[in-house]
């Protein structure tokens, strides 16, 4: 998406916004719906919901748990700021509504995508969180380009950079899971020899 960027091969497959602003210029009520819904369901809204569970996840004692959701969620910002500043991609002049900074990548795309993946690794997740989380991450990407504040290719940016931080975090910390039993302890024993035997 960078190299394509920079080498404008995008400029037709950013072309969808005039449509999206013509219609959302004569639809206010559809404007307010996606702005109030990207809000919402946004950076600092996921921000909040991980504090929330880091500490829920310090309350168990799972470190792990706190460092992994920490690092994804609450740093993401400070890589999108980065990703931005080197891009410095303005944004669309017909924007709908008003964005503060860069437009490349998608802040909103790569705070969702990591923060959505960040809460499923450490969670009992079904499929029906799985199935609800990508809708959340394709709907807010929809509505940044929808509102026009964003480029198609800001959000399809937003969200490999989202995918790949969380997949550093990943490796990096190896979260445990809060649904999983604590570790349990080592004792050693001489009248077993010396053999380790799990603590009851």
């Amino acid at each position: 998406m960078w190299v394509g960027y920079r080498r404008h091969w995008l400029t037709g497959f950013d072309a969808m916004l005039r449509p999206l602003h013509d219609y959302g210029a004569r639809h206010h009520g559809w404007v307010s719906f996606w702005n109030v819904f990207c809000t919402l369901l946004g950076p600092t809204g996921f921000r909040l919901v991980g504090a929330v569970v880091i500490v829920i996840a310090q309350l168990k004692r799972n470190l792990r748990a706190a460092l992994f959701l920490a690092a994804t969620i609450l740093l993401s910002g400070y890589v999108t700021y980065v990703a931005k500043a080197l891009a410095h991609r303005l944004r669309p002049q017909q924007a709908l509504v008003h964005a503060a900074f860069n437009s490349f990548p998608s802040g909103h795309a790569v705070a969702v995508m990591v923060a959505v993946l960040a809460l499923l690794t450490v969670s009992a997740h079904h499929h029906v969180q799985v199935v609800l989380g990508a809708l959340v991450v394709i709907s807010v990407g929809v509505g940044r380009v929808v509102l026009n504040v964003h480029y198609p290719s800001d959000v399809l940016a937003g969200w490999a950079l989202g995918y790949l931080w969380f997949f550093v975090c990943l490796v990096a910390v190896r979260p445990r899971p809060l649904t999983a039993p604590k570790p349990d302890l080592v004792l050693t024993d001489a009248a077993t020899g010396g053999k380790p035997e799990a603590a009851r």
